[in-house]
């Protein structure tokens, strides 16, 4: 397990217990997270389960693909340094502690 928090767009905070192998979308829905939709059930085709990671937690993970990337681009206004779709980040040893940014109108 590794415990993740979720910064929801009010500014409040959802600590959420994370099991290894799912993924961050996977974690929020299990967690109720508010603004995270996941309308495409994780198949990285609509990004409601964008998320900010900060630049130090990017500089531990695998980039993003040229595919989440274009996803990003076409359906995201909100992108920003550090947007992910959450259903493509696999939760692993890196994201123990992690801080997690659900931006506003996902």
């Amino acid at each position: 397990m590794a415990n993740v928090t979720f910064i929801l767009p009010d500014g409040s905070a959802r600590a959420c217990n994370a099991t290894l192998g799912l993924s961050l979308m996977e974690v929020a829905l299990q967690n109720s997270v508010t603004g995270i939709v996941a309308e495409c059930n994780g198949a990285a085709a609509c990004a409601t389960c964008h998320v900010i990671i900060d630049e130090e937690l990017a500089g531990r993970l695998d980039p993003a693909s040229d595919h989440e990337n274009d996803m990003l681009d076409f359906t995201t206004a909100a992108r920003e340094p550090g947007s992910r779709l959450g259903c493509q980040i696999k939760v692993d040893a890196r994201l123990a502690g992690a801080i997690v940014r659900v931006p506003r109108g996902v």
